[in-house]
């Protein structure tokens, strides 16, 4: 299910290239006001069912998980509404502490059943982000302060899936008097989630107080609360601008504090504005190309040795510059950011010789023609037709005659999810911020399977068994960084660049931090 936000991404995307907002804001001047310029793509906000950017934004200013990330990075865990945790040495059973005092914005107390709750709710809505509750096997209360979860199978990256603001722990009995429950059909049976949009049950330093869909969303402070977090403006208006230069246009103006969507050719003009700043940093996102194993799909580019020669044959310089903005090169398919990720450094640097003895030793020093297929469609600032240009010229370098085959969205995505393309470019996203998630890319893994990598060798297959399992930080980091050295080696994989984020804030706002798994948190600003 994890492709759910690819899907939802897609899709937001290429409605916003079509939306008109007429909508408009004059109210962050008050040093009482923080209002935040975006793009929604909001479908929901009930934590069970909400898979968006500004959901977990929204999430993060109002409801509080048992573990978090440190405001600037995702590199550790630390406790949030847990103070404790332990795990036991078969890697089934974690069991987590409360923190005492802690009460919901209804006034109600923190207690395990509103955590065994939320988790179980979670689960049996059986919606976008439940599947990141997979190997959670039950939920229980040893008593008012001690929960504990048990899974189905060792699962390393489950204290990083908890952080993600689907687990956000809610008032349990005020969701169930609004119809609420986390019996197994909540899929049919809950009906809080209209209820949940417009208000909210969690312990964060805001709360909602309403949201008219594609046009704006309010947050006020929660009176309850009594963390470490502040709640420093009356309102957090969400205003909804889907087009980067109606952005760009308000915040210059003084009209919203932040600006979200802003694009690489925007940022030159805003830097040179002493009155705003400007944020650059990699996403979690990674652009690839996906290479069959298959021969009868993809002929000769199914031979391993032809697909590194295509690795050392890319010009990642050209290509992050023409991805522009703060793009990177990361080391490997695992984004620079994440625990474990090789740095740039460790990219595989384009040699045009090697690529070429590479495609001689295989038999095809003559070259071959390929379909190169890819969504005809703007990501991220970066279109893909564009992007494929750039890889069909460095091919061409190479002797292999790249064919261009744009798709519609849909149809390049169901062609690339079953196995049909011979070459595809695409790009994948983290549902959660562990390494773990790119162990997809292995064999016999989701998007192994994409690229007909059914069975690796032993090498590869025991590195990916093990590091399913492995609790031990040290150990999983070691095991990643040779994963990624036998992907640069062996993989069907060729990954591209990072793309860029930029976020641009007026410069009388202070507290700024961008974080990978919810973006910006709220409560961190001040002015």
């Amino acid at each position: 299910m994890r492709n759910h936000r690819l899907i939802t991404l897609l899709l937001v995307a290429v409605l916003a290239l079509v939306s008109v907002n007429t909508h408009h804001t004059t109210q962050a001047a008050d040093a009482k006001r923080l209002v935040i310029g975006l793009a929604e793509n909001t479908t929901s906000l009930d934590p069970a069912r909400g898979f968006e950017q500004q959901t977990s934004i929204v999430h993060k200013a109002v409801y509080d998980t048992l573990v978090t990330f440190p405001a600037d990075n995702v590199e550790k865990i630390i406790p949030n509404l847990a103070t404790s945790w332990k795990i036991s040495d078969d890697g089934l059973t974690y069991t987590f502490t409360l923190k005492d005092g802690v009460v919901f914005s209804t006034g109600n107390p923190l207690t395990a059943d509103d955590v065994v709750f939320s988790l179980t709710r979670l689960k049996n809505i059986k919606g976008n982000p439940s599947s990141l509750a997979d190997t959670i096997a039950s939920v229980t209360a040893a008593d008012p302060k001690t929960v504990v979860i048990k899974l189905s199978s060792p699962d390393p990256a489950i204290l990083a899936n908890l952080v993600f603001d689907a687990f956000s722990i809610l008032d349990s009995k005020a969701v169930k008097e609004q119809g609420g429950t986390d019996a197994a059909d909540a899929d049919k049976s809950d009906k809080a989630e209209k209820w949940l949009n417009t208000n909210s049950a969690g312990t964060g330093p805001y709360m909602v107080k309403s949201w008219e869909q594609h046009n704006q969303m309010v947050l006020v402070p929660n009176p309850k609360y009594q963390g470490d977090r502040k709640a420093a403006f009356d309102e957090v208006i969400f205003q909804d601008m889907p087009k980067a230069a109606t952005q760009k246009q308000a915040l210059e103006a003084g009209d919203i504090d932040i600006a979200i969507d802003i694009t690489p050719d925007q940022v030159a003009s805003l830097k040179s504005n002493p009155d705003v700043k400007v944020y650059e940093g990699p996403s979690t996102y990674t652009f690839f190309l996906l290479m069959n194993r298959d021969k009868s799909i993809s002929g000769p580019m199914s031979d391993p040795k032809v697909q590194k020669a295509v690795r050392l044959a890319l010009d990642y310089q050209g290509i992050a510059k023409l991805a522009g903005g703060a793009s990177i090169i990361p080391g490997s398919i695992i984004p620079v950011g994440f625990a474990g990720a090789y740095p740039p450094e460790k990219a595989i640097k384009r040699n045009l010789d090697a690529a070429k003895k590479l495609m001689a030793d295989a038999g095809q020093d003559k070259g071959f023609t390929i379909d190169l297929e890819y969504p005809d469609f703007t990501f991220s600032g970066i279109n893909l037709g564009t992007l494929a240009q750039k890889v069909q010229a460095d091919m061409k370098e190479l002797g292999i005659t790249v064919n261009l085959k744009p798709a519609k969205v849909q149809v390049a995505l169901g062609n690339y999810r079953d196995g049909k393309e011979a070459f595809g470019l695409w790009f994948w996203g983290a549902d959660y911020m562990d390494a773990l998630d790119y162990v997809e890319f292995l064999a016999g893994r989701k998007v192994g399977l994409r690229a007909k990598w059914a069975d690796g060798d032993s090498t590869i297959n025991g590195l990916r068994d093990k590091v399913a399992v492995e609790t031990d930080p040290a150990k999983r980091v070691d095991m990643f960084a040779q994963i990624q050295q036998y992907l640069q080696e062996n993989g069907p994989f060729a990954p591209l660049f990072q793309p860029g984020v930029q976020i641009a804030y007026r410069a009388d706002l202070k507290g700024f931090a961008r974080n990978l798994q919810w973006l910006i948190d709220p409560s961190t600003f001040s002015k």
